[in-house]
């Protein structure tokens, strides 16, 4: 069955062609385009388009379909164009005319926005929510090791101390950057597209406002033209709001990769975090956090993706927009996975307690010695020549007892107000 379906077939292989993938992913959005025709069926029964019998009866049996969804026995075979169609043909079957009233007053087209806005405001508040997950732990770790010495490294080399604490909440606070373009994506996506039909409307007297409010949307997209130009225009907003936390995941992991290695040793993870070598029994690979990184590249390349199939397409549907379901809905899975497994991980991190005993690391104290020299009265100039020369010579004696205080640095972490950040988000 397809929703344009005028008597003739389609030759198999331009069917197979158009539809592509849409089968399974409408799987996962199918649930959303039963919400969107259950309001859709009451405001056709508010503006007297049907009976109450007839919205009644379509509502309970869009529930009974619903309930399928959940349980997962709902299905959209080869005979099927995608899932409005499937949905349409089972209420079809259970209701005869009345199930072939639910398109209406509507379009496919409009039917894939509401769905797809519907679907991505639950997807971003779920990836929010884990991200937070991400964000307490790493404050509780930060919290934990505060006092625990890291060495700090700028183009790779040794450079000043810093802390397990600072390193986690680094991250942390790196998180709520990352959580602004959610919050904005979410904005986006929080607009009522249901009534543009197939872009320019519909002669019906269509309730626009009582969809919006029956759907829980904020608010509606008001201009038809530009509700059916938030077609990929929502999903690219969700992919840098992904992107940007897929940055953070992608620098963490790679630290992580850089910190478990033998040259560095500064963490580990019980052997089940970690895999072996087919042929070296001494490895431990961190093939999760490898993995991690290389999804998170990924992540950051869907933006782009994305505005290389829409951003020559003018005005108006076409048929290029149906490539960005196959695009965002398999990020959306891979985002959720990599913070689920990073914070399941880092859970169980292991911290190497005593990493600046070994003297390789002196040098990371020479601009805490020189600063003592200029706090004692020799200007900045003369204090930094007299450490160069004495690192030079090999008489240089670190001092490692430090005293950093100011905002955010290792001794004042200010946890509490990296915190309070992100309870402002919410």
């Amino acid at each position: 069955m397809k929703l344009w379906d005028k008597g003739f077939s389609t030759d198999k292989k331009i069917d197979h062609f158009t539809v592509g993938n849409d089968r399974e992913l409408d799987l996962q959005l199918a649930k959303y385009d039963v919400i969107a025709s259950k309001a859709h069926a009451k405001m056709l029964g508010k503006i007297g388009l049907l009976t109450d019998k007839e919205t009644d009866d379509l509502v309970k049996e869009l529930d009974i379909i619903a309930a399928r969804i959940d349980k997962g026995t709902f299905s959209i075979e080869s005979s099927f164009e995608d899932m409005h169609s499937k949905i349409e043909y089972m209420l079809t079957l259970s209701l005869g005319d009345t199930g072939k009233k639910i398109h209406t007053a509507r379009s496919r087209n409009d039917q894939v926005l509401v769905a797809m806005h519907l679907y991505l405001k639950d997807e971003l508040t779920e990836i929010k929510s884990l991200t937070k997950s991400l964000f307490d732990l790493l404050l509780d770790k930060a919290e934990e090791y505060k006092e625990v010495m890291l060495p700090g490294y700028t183009h790779l080399q040794i450079a000043m101390p810093s802390s397990f604490g600072l390193w986690f909440s680094a991250y942390a606070e790196s998180l709520i950057d990352d959580l602004y373009f959610i919050d904005a994506a979410y904005k986006v996506a929080d607009q009522n597209p249901l009534g543009s039909a197939a872009g320019y409307g519909s002669s019906f007297p269509i309730d626009r406002s009582f969809t919006t409010k029956e759907m829980g949307f904020d608010s509606l997209k008001y201009n038809v033209v530009a509700a059916q130009m938030g077609r990929g225009k929502v999903e690219k907003a969700t992919a840098f709001g992904m992107a940007s936390i897929a940055a953070t995941l992608s620098k963490i992991a790679m630290d992580i990769c850089l910190y478990m290695s033998q040259n560095f040793n500064f963490i580990s993870f019980p052997d089940e975090l970690t895999t072996g070598s087919s042929i070296m029994p001494h490895k431990k690979n961190p093939d999760v956090f490898e993995l991690v990184r290389g999804k998170c590249n990924k992540l950051q390349s869907i933006p782009n993706q994305l505005t290389l199939v829409i951003n020559n397409l003018p005005s108006g549907y076409h048929r290029d927009l149906q490539l960005v379901k196959e695009i965002i809905v398999p990020a959306v899975q891979d985002m959720k996975a990599c913070l689920e497994i990073l914070t399941f991980s880092l859970e169980e991190i292991q911290v190497n307690k005593n990493i600046l005993e070994d003297d390789k690391y002196d040098y990371l104290f020479s601009v805490d010695t020189l600063n003592e020299l200029v706090q004692n009265g020799m200007p900045f100039r003369d204090a930094y020549k007299k450490m160069g020369k004495e690192i030079q010579e090999g008489t240089f004696k670190p001092k490692r007892d430090i005293s950093h205080s100011h905002e955010g640095s290792l001794g004042n972490l200010c946890l509490e107000e990296i915190r309070s950040k992100m309870e402002k988000l919410d």
